[in-house]
């Protein structure tokens, strides 16, 4: 039963991660001020110079997320067969993989020295949402079984 209200709570924190902000960017130069980055800031700029690769990343880090948590919510509230268990598993999956990108991202301009970037607390709560979501398909999926 907690488990169901943990998977809803999800529905809330998902959104406030996409607005929070994953890091602070900007030159590495004084008088330069770093810049706020979040979900929501990176795809607007994505969708202003490649299409593409914002319908990607838009999938990964909004939509995934999202249909496994109500996917998730459907099978605990028993209106869908767990059947579909291991399709959400794999969107959880996949929702974790812009976090990967994010943080070779960060890796990658560090080295160069040229900008500096600093972590944000959205990135802490993003990345804790989607770990959540995958603890809870695994619980549900044990659960389910017995």
């Amino acid at each position: 039963m907690k488990l169901r209200y943990l998977n809803l709570a999800l529905l809330i924190a998902f959104p406030i991660a996409w607005f929070a902000p994953l890091m602070r960017a900007g030159i590495n130069l004084p008088l330069f001020g770093l810049k706020e980055v979040s979900v929501i800031s990176g795809l607007q700029a994505l969708w202003d110079t490649d299409v593409v690769l914002a319908l990607l990343v838009t999938f990964f880090a909004v939509f995934a997320p999202i249909m496994k948590v109500l996917g998730l919510a459907l099978i605990q509230f028993g209106m869908m067969r767990r059947k579909m268990l291991p399709i959400f598993n794999i969107l959880g999956k996949l929702a974790m993989a812009d976090i990967f990108l994010i943080a070779l991202y960060i890796v990658l301009v560090k080295g160069i020295g040229l900008a500096k970037i600093e972590t944000g607390w959205g990135l802490y709560l993003f990345t804790a949402c989607v770990l959540t979501s995958i603890a809870l398909s695994f619980a549900t999926a044990k659960r389910q079984k017995a």
